[in-house]
């Protein structure tokens, strides 16, 4: 039994629709490389109750122990290497006079560069320079953090943090710290006097300011996977006086996408932008109906208004 042509053509049309559905294909479903983030506010609940009414002066004490554990708890999976980060809010590193106290010639060659007056008022003690000069140095971040999961110590990783082009062109390697933190007033952290200043990569991060009041810097890596209800101990050294200008401190536990880390300022830029290219809009739209021009009206044209009239 013959069919008919139309009837063996759509068997045939049947049969190309099958074979091709079974031919192996590749169908990418695009998904974003979303970023887990962990973050922990500590500086009120690492002061003792019975100092937290005078924290300043708990902070600059230096017979009272400031050491802390925190529990942060992994509520997603993340994939090392997982960012360690120290934020600071209410912190004005963009300050006119904060910025311009350093020496960028001292830190590249300090031997051989003795101007320090840019970096007043931390320019000199007892006579005598200070390397590296200035407010920024001087006010180094100077909190610790130790990290242990179900008894063992995560290890960090605080090399290369810091951006290569600072470490290579902007501090010297034969620069090193002198009479550093040396005065009556300490302002932040210490620096290992026989490490030369390209090593110093916790300075470097710090030198590189900050344009916001709210900021965050890199102290480290974790170079292990955290699963899913973990529990991580931080062993942490409240040292860090934010408490005199009303500044907070907070610990950041963060992954990162191909895109880099989380940074909420471009969805809150645009939605900002969108917002005031509609108000703006509407109110053009608005001016238009209620002052609405005829078109061809030529009584605009300068040869036809009043002013330029004989």
């Amino acid at each position: 039994m013959s069919l008919c042509p139309h009837m063996q053509q759509r068997l045939f049309s049947h049969q190309c629709v099958q074979a091709c559905q079974s031919l192996p294909a590749c169908k990418p479903v695009l998904t974003p490389g979303w970023v887990v983030e962990i973050v922990d506010r500590y500086d009120i609940d690492c002061v003792p109750e019975s100092s937290r009414m005078d924290k300043v002066s708990y902070i600059r004490d230096d017979s009272i122990p400031k050491n802390c554990s925190r529990f942060m708890k992994v509520h997603k999976y993340m994939k090392a290497p997982i960012y360690i980060y120290y934020q600071l809010d209410n912190y004005y590193q963009n300050h006119r006079r904060y910025v311009k106290s350093r020496s960028d010639k001292q830190l590249l060659d300090g031997q051989k560069y003795h101007d320090t007056s840019s970096c007043q008022p931390v320019e000199s003690n007892n006579n005598r320079p200070i390397v590296p000069c200035g407010l920024i140095a001087w006010s180094l971040f100077n909190d610790t953090f130790e990290f242990i999961r179900e008894g063992a110590e995560l290890k960090v990783n605080r090399k290369n943090i810091a951006w290569k082009s600072d470490r290579g062109h902007k501090f010297g390697k034969n620069v090193y710290p002198f009479n550093f933190q040396n005065g009556t007033l300490i302002g932040g952290g210490k620096l290992n006097p026989e490490i030369p200043l390209s090593d110093q990569e916790d300075l470097i991060v710090w030198m590189r300011t900050s344009a916001l009041p709210s900021f965050r810097k890199l102290y480290g890596r974790i170079e292990e996977d955290l699963d899913v209800d973990d529990v991580v101990v931080v062993n942490l050294t409240n040292n860090y006086n934010t408490y005199s200008f009303g500044g907070k401190k907070k610990l950041v536990l963060s992954t990162s996408s191909w895109l880099g880390g989380k940074n909420d300022f471009l969805g809150h830029a645009c939605v900002f932008v969108g917002c005031s290219s509609l108000t703006l809009a509407i109110i053009f739209m608005l001016l238009h109906v209620k002052y609405r021009r005829p078109y061809g009206d030529t009584s605009y044209l300068p040869w036809n208004r009043k002013s330029f009239s004989g």
